[in-house]
């Protein structure tokens, strides 16, 4: 791969830019013709993207919550939003 690693910069990767990435992971694990070593390499680089996912959804969900525990949208001592 010669694609540059945000990472490595310490620039932090955009949910997208993991998920494509781990896109194309997965479709050159599927594709095979791997040795085990480039294998090995892919699945932890995948592991590393999928963990970046995570924590980009988890930010996501957590502020998805702040936002309806708002009295504005329904929180505790507003109207219910439905």
């Amino acid at each position: 791969m010669t694609e540059a690693n945000p990472e490595a910069s310490g620039e932090r990767m955009s949910y997208e830019q993991a998920r494509d990435e781990l896109t194309e992971v997965v479709k050159r694990l599927e594709t095979g013709g791997l040795t085990l070593e480039e294998s090995l390499g892919l699945w932890e680089r995948g592991e590393k993207l999928a963990a970046i996912c995570e924590e980009w959804l988890e930010g996501a969900r957590a502020r998805l919550a702040a936002a309806m525990a708002r009295p504005e949208n329904g929180g505790e001592g507003g109207p219910a939003p439905f």
